[in-house]
């Protein structure tokens, strides 16, 4: 368990760039608030993963990427460097890696003709909406689900996977799942996080209000024995499930969610372009195999198993 505690603590405190100033995006601050309005009366999970037709037709918001003064050909995106298998800095090469930052690469490439032409800035999971809204960053891919309250400050692209929450958990816990076996337990979500909005609408009993800016903060307090148990992803549960032995995840998942690239909704040309991109990404090469399929082996097919492809793309009418 120390150990695990240990790596831990490394991914977390890791800068995220050793060579230049881009810093992690803060966890508020002057000029940050963004108020929220209510979802649309008509938004359903269903509706909330539609997302505008794909095109190839460069539109004036990459025009403007390529062309603007500060960072010129570089696209900003907000991620995570602190996610196992999805956006993480591995302490071996200073690099950061994982099933996200492969499909940055890709957006990258397509739009800019280089998988490297990327600023990344370190996101916190309370700040994806408020990076994108504020204009610090292009657009955020940080295993973020598409919901309906956040469709209303943010557009999304088409799925690109499938996850739904889960409890992770000590080996020698008796907690079994999302169940009454979670009375007067103590558990940890992560602020902002669809994990903290399910356990407001049933909790059974238990406490909630250890929340925290990023998830990983929660696999510390578990290893600390702060807190009985972790609701998130079980995307993101089985990678942290992968850097400590001693936890696992329990229960099947209770929810099902996607998750999406955020971007402006003031920019319905780079959502269309990045909708193109993931239409070749899940696309198959000549050795029938897609991009997808690739990161997936990459990263996640040790830790996640019985995951069939990528999630079928779907579109507005408009």
């Amino acid at each position: 368990m120390a150990l695990a505690c240990v790596l831990t603590a490394l991914f977390t405190l890791l800068p995220l760039s050793r060579t230049g100033p881009d810093d992690p995006i803060g966890t508020g601050g002057p000029g940050l608030g963004v108020t929220r309005p209510a979802a649309a009366d008509d938004c359903t999970p269903e509706s909330a993963v539609r997302s505008l037709r794909p095109s190839k037709d460069e539109g004036p918001t990459v025009k403007e990427i390529k062309e603007r003064e500060d960072k010129p050909n570089k696209l900003i995106v907000g991620v995570d460097q602190n996610s196992y298998r999805w956006g993480y800095r591995n302490p071996s090469t200073g690099d950061l890696e994982g099933f996200d930052i492969d499909l940055v690469r890709a957006i990258a490439d397509a739009l800019l003709g280089d998988p490297d032409a990327v600023v990344y800035r370190a996101v916190p999971t309370n700040q994806r909406v408020r990076a994108i809204q504020s204009g610090q960053v292009d657009m955020v891919v940080r295993t973020m689900t598409i919901t309906c309250d956040r469709a209303e400050d943010v557009a999304f692209s088409t799925a690109y996977f499938e996850t739904g929450q889960q409890l992770l958990v000590p080996k020698e816990s008796k907690i079994t799942g999302y169940n009454a076996s979670l009375k007067g337990k103590r558990l940890c979500t992560a602020a902002g996080s669809t994990a903290e909005a399910e356990l407001k609408q049933r909790s059974f009993g238990a406490d909630v209000s250890t929340t925290v800016p990023n998830q990983l903060d929660c696999l510390v307090r578990l290893q600390l024995g702060e807190v009985d148990a972790v609701v998130t992803d079980s995307a993101l549960a089985a990678g942290q499930a992968a850097q400590d032995p001693t936890v696992q995840l329990v229960g099947d998942p209770f929810t099902t969610e996607y998750y999406g690239v955020a971007m402006s909704k003031e920019s319905p040309d780079l959502v269309r372009q990045v909708n193109q991109v993931l239409v070749d990404y899940r696309k198959n090469g000549s050795d029938d195999k897609s991009d997808w399929d690739k990161a997936y082996e990459d990263w996640l097919a040790d830790d996640l198993k019985n995951v069939d492809g990528p999630p079928k793309p779907k579109y507005r009418e408009d």
